[in-house]
């Protein structure tokens, strides 16, 4: 992942892992990134808030990671990042 650009930032595209479906698009920077990949929950980074947030904490529908592709090529989506916890 390259946090040089978008200040630090990352757009990160959360889908429904069987149907494909876009659920949540949001940010992560360095930080969020390597909590997502700890606790195999999606942590995000709020510009507006300028603080990180797991989605679920309060509302209990936590986004649980069961794949994560990213390449820096023309499409991310045919090679697995490595060191992603799967709850």
């Amino acid at each position: 992942m390259d946090f040089s650009k978008l200040d630090g930032l990352i757009p990160a595209v959360v889908q429904d892992y069987r149907s494909g479906e876009v659920l949540m698009v949001g940010f992560m920077n360095q930080e969020a990134w390597d909590i997502t990949r700890r606790s195999g929950y999606v942590t995000f980074f709020s510009r507006t808030r300028n603080k990180l947030w797991t989605k679920g904490e309060t509302s209990g529908n936590r986004l649980a990671v069961r794949d994560v592709c990213h390449t820096g090529e023309r499409t991310c989506f045919f090679q697995r990042a490595e060191g992603v916890t799967i709850p």
